[in-house]
This record gives C-alpha cells, sequence and structure tokens, in this order.
C-alpha cells in the first residue's frame, strides 16, 4: 500500500518539541539573508526523524517528492533519510541509479548543510565510488553553495575507503572559497583524510596552510597532536 505523505507528516508531528522549534531557526540561520533564509522548523531532532524514516523505508518517489516540496525542514530530512535506507536495502544498480537520479532532481530541496550532510556520501558518493566523478567537479565549480557542499561531502565515501585523490583534488576547487560553511565541509573531509592517512594529510597542507581560511585549516588539523597543531596554528610547522 502506497504511504501517503499526510501518513507521514502525523509519524513525525508526534515528536514535536516547541522549545526545540524556537531554537533551531535560529541555530541554522533562517533568518533574512543568512544561508537558511525560509526554512521552517517544528522541532523534531533527528534520531526521532530516523525512526520514522525506517518505519517508511519503502515510500515511493512521488510521495518523498511531497515532502521535499514542503518548506518544514523536517520533513524534508524524512524524505532524505527514507531515500539513504532504501538506497541501502535494494542492492541492484537499478534501483540504486533510480535513487540517484531522484536526488539530483530534487537538489534544490537539499538546501541546509544536515540535508547535505546526511544523504550525499551514502547516495551519490556510494555510487560514483567506481564511476566517474565528473559531477562532483563540475558542481564544485558552480556558485551554488549546496551544490559544492554536496561535492565536497560525497567524497567522505572515498576517504573512508582509502581514496583520497578526488577529495584533496575537490578540496583545492574549494580552498578558498567565501562561505564558512565550505570552510568547515574542506576541513571537515581534509580531517576524515588525516585520520586515514596523517602523514598525507600533512604534506598536503604544508604547502597550502598559510593562507588556507582559519576555521578550514582548525577542522583540518583538530586531532593532529598538540603540539604538531600548534605548529600549524601559530604558522611555524615545516
Amino acid at each position: 500500500m502506497r504511504n501517503t505523505t499526510e501518513e507521514i507528516i502525523n509519524e513525525i508531528n508526534k515528536y514535536r518539541d516547541e522549545e526545540k522549534a524556537a531554537f533551531l531557526p535560529r541555530f541554522f540561520k533562517t533568518g533574512k539573508g543568512q544561508y537558511g533564509e525560509g526554512d521552517q522548523f517544528i522541532g523534531v531532532v533527528v534520531p526521532n526523524v530516523r525512526i520514522v524514516a525506517k518505519k517508511y523505508m519503502d515510500t515511493d518517489h512521488d510521495t518523498l517528492r511531497e515532502l521535499l516540496a514542503s518548506p518544514v525542514h523536517e520533513y524534508r530530512l524524512a524524505a532524505l533519510l527514507i531515500l539513504t535506507y532504501y538506497y541501502a536495502k535494494h542492492k541492484d544498480d537499478a534501483s540504486r541509479k533510480a535513487c540517484v537520479d531522484f536526488y539530483l532532481s530534487q537538489v534544490d530541496a537539499i538546501n541546509n548543510w544536515d540535508l547535505v550532510d546526511l544523504s550525499c556520501y551514502k547516495i551519490l558518493g556510494h555510487w560514483l565510488h567506481n564511476k566517474d566523478k565528473q559531477l562532483l567537479y563540475d558542481w564544485a565549480h558552480t556558485d551554488h553553495l549546496w551544490k559544492q557542499r554536496i561535492a565536497m561531502i560525497s567524497c567522505m565515501h572515498f576517504v573512508k575507503h582509502g581514496e583520497f585523490k578526488d577529495a584533496l583534488a575537490i578540496a583545492d576547487i574549494l580552498q578558498h572559497h567565501s562561505h564558512d560553511l565550505i570552510h568547515k565541509a574542506v576541513g571537515w573531509i581534509l580531517r576524515e583524510t588525516g585520520k586515514e592517512n596523517e602523514q598525507l594529510l600533512t604534506d598536503y597542507l604544508i604547502p597550502r596552510y598559510k593562507r588556507m581560511p582559519r576555521t578550514m585549516l582548525r577542522y583540518a588539523i583538530e586531532r593532529f597532536e598538540e603540539p604538531k597543531r600548534k605548529a600549524f596554528l601559530l604558522g611555524e610547522y615545516k
């Protein structure tokens, strides 16, 4: 039986929290001129959205499209989490390609950092692992903030599998971006690279770190031992 949009919304609404509904718009910068302008929250935390998403993981794309068209952040998040669970469950190429195609068609609804981070590398990153990754390079070169973040965070899948070339190349493209959400994204992926191969990250940083945005650098070196981390922060590492 087709899960209706109303069913899923009603399930999510059971977890509404008025205090969080008041706090989350500030946390996700929804004010005029901010990156999340216009986003609406009903105060449902991610673990509770996951409960609903797992229950409805076989929801069809028409229903997901309706959820993604909502101005309510948690409804869009539920749709994306449902898609990640469906993708993980259905291992045939046809099902997974349909998920990826749908995901790409809905990119305008993936318009806050958590929506990107909780979905892109589990769907797009996984799909592109052994395929042409030109899309990520194309998106990194756009002036679309969320496509650029998707391009960077999708590389998480490659990094977790010990493949760093594309992550570092896209980090280079985004190195001097103006937005701190991209600084954090690049720094996060560099940090994850360092977890897998600290020497590779060190070698990458040495010719770049003095010109790198401070937030990006702080994220990248977060797991270094304190003397090494301080040397980078003070511009003294060679």
